[in-house]
């Protein structure tokens, strides 16, 4: 198999006293969809933050291609191709399609002797980047984001990765706040993304969305590692189970039943 695109080795986060991840080690390779999943508390946000840019680890190594990144701040991350799309889509609700799709790296043109947004390529360019990726319903750049629905924010901020040359995608909870349909619609655009060749990093607490698209899974539990596996090696109550801490209980319970059967063996 190739190099992974993403890889991080024995990473720990401490905030001072506080350790938050404990010796986490995980790789995601292009064109493949890495499940992180964990209930609230779990670790889920401070390592997608440390892959981001936004902390450093305490110790441990984050790699790319197979050489060791260093990242002090979320640009650094986004320059090496590494974008984080949040549970809203990042986006502006008051602005445009174009102009959000565009913000920051604004298209422009010359009038007279002044510089200004180019509105319509922006429009066209960003109308062009969704539809591709099957949001037909867009097909007008002016039209505010405040108008979108969930779904189609998530949709537009992935797109907006992508055309911007996103290699790993770190999508935030992009189904918690969805009804059916749209979770749907969003869980075809990370289909379609791993189609394209990225590294997809999906954190999610919801398990039958991680196993309709993953191919990798890992299960925080309170910032360690509790389980790292392929597509079909669990099944949907084992993972509950696992994000649960039910697979230690259900040890404890058997312990306990064996320690029980040793003090007090049945009679024959």
């Amino acid at each position: 198999m190739t190099k992974p695109v993403l890889e991080l080795k024995n990473v720990n986060k401490s905030f001072g006293p506080i350790d938050v991840l404990h010796d986490i080690s995980l790789k995601v390779h292009s064109g493949e969809v890495l499940c992180l999943l964990g209930d609230n508390g779990a670790g889920k946000s401070t390592l997608i933050k440390t892959l981001a840019g936004v902390h450093k680890p305490t110790s441990g190594q984050i790699l790319m291609d197979g050489q060791e990144v260093l990242f002090d701040r979320p640009k650094d991350a986004a320059d090496r191709g590494i974008s984080t799309v949040h549970q809203f889509g990042g986006t502006f609700p008051l602005m445009s399609i174009g102009r959000s799709f565009f913000v920051g790296v604004e298209p422009t043109k010359k009038f007279g002797p002044f510089t200004i947004f180019d509105r319509k390529t922006a429009n066209e360019v960003a109308v062009k980047a969704v539809q591709e990726f099957g949001i037909t319903r867009i097909d007008d750049g002016d039209r505010l984001i405040g108008g979108l629905s969930g779904g189609e924010r998530q949709s537009l901020a992935i797109a907006r990765a992508v055309h911007f040359g996103a290699r790993v995608l770190i999508l935030d909870e992009p189904t918690a706040a969805l009804g059916v349909k749209e979770a749907a619609h969003v869980l075809r655009i990370v289909l379609e993304a791993r189609k394209r060749g990225l590294a997809v990093i999906f954190i999610t607490h919801q398990v039958m969305h991680a196993m309709t698209v993953g191919d990798h899974f890992a299960v925080l539990i309170r910032g360690a590692l509790a389980a790292d596996f392929r597509k079909g090696e669990k099944s949907r109550e084992e993972i509950t189970d696992l994000m649960a801490g039910g697979e230690a209980m259900a040890e404890l319970e058997a312990e306990i039943e064996a320690h029980t059967n040793r003090e007090h063996p049945a009679v024959a």
